[in-house]
């Protein structure tokens, strides 16, 4: 419950800094006939746009990427192709990816939004505040070669130390290293999956059985490996593991 408020702490943050005093978000203006009029002023139009953005943003900067793209690749390689639902997919992925982000949440909370909350801090150090935990989780995870490849791209030539990495380069660096290990991972995982499909299919074929679909046999016998080796718990706590070795 703590990382979801957090959550919801960290997508509001930015709807903080734009409630400053400032541009007033809503005027009322009196007609000559007396009859009133608000409008919004473009502060609202801002806000909108980065409450909009800002989750797609959580999502690219968390695990929730190579989670995903691990457990789609496992639905893929043992036959079942709507089992478990999307839905089921997402939730699972979502809440195991407030599993691994916690300690990086906690750290957020605590040294950019509480602070700020308390009126210790301005907006601008608390942005700073919430955005190192990240960050540094970020850089844990990501390849140097990505961030050498999108630095040449973007004409970065002087980065000396991961503290000079910016932001703006470090988040597609980020999402390439974790597609790159997604695939890596779904790999090994698709590789047990493909062996017991080409014995099956090589056993139906020796028999002469060529009208009986390989699939169609070789799905019991993957789940049952998937079940005897405690195929979920060994997924989600490699999955876990990997952010933190």
């Amino acid at each position: 419950m703590r990382s979801m408020g957090l959550f919801l702490l960290l997508i509001l943050l930015p709807g903080l800094v734009l409630a400053e005093p400032g541009i007033p978000a809503l005027t009322l203006s009196t007609g000559e006939d007396g009859s009133q009029s608000y409008s919004l002023t473009l502060q609202i139009l801002a806000l909108m746009t980065v409450l909009t953005l800002l989750p797609a943003a959580l999502l690219m900067m968390t695990s929730f990427t190579r989670i995903i793209i691990v457990l789609a690749i496992l639905r893929q390689a043992m036959g079942v192709q709507s089992t478990p639902s999307n839905q089921i997919m997402i939730g699972l992925a979502l809440f195991l990816t407030f599993f691994i982000m916690s300690p990086v949440f906690s750290t957020a909370y605590e040294n950019g939004v509480q602070p700020y909350m308390d009126g210790d801090i301005e907006a601008t150090a608390a942005i700073e505040q919430v955005s190192q935990p990240f960050r540094e989780f970020m850089l844990a995870q990501t390849r140097e070669s990505d961030i050498a490849l999108f630095a040449e791209i973007g004409g970065y030539s002087a980065i000396e130390s991961p503290d000079d990495v910016p932001f703006s380069l470090l988040l597609p660096a980020f999402v390439t290293s974790e597609l790159k290990t997604a695939f890596q991972i779904g790999f090994l995982i698709f590789v047990p999956f493909l062996i017991i499909d080409l014995v099956v299919a090589s056993v139906l074929m020796a028999m002469g059985m060529m009208m009986l679909s390989p699939m169609l046999i070789s799905l019991p016998f993957k789940l049952m490996l998937f079940v005897l080796i405690d195929g979920w718990a060994l997924l989600m706590g490699t999955l876990a593991s990997s952010f933190y070795i």
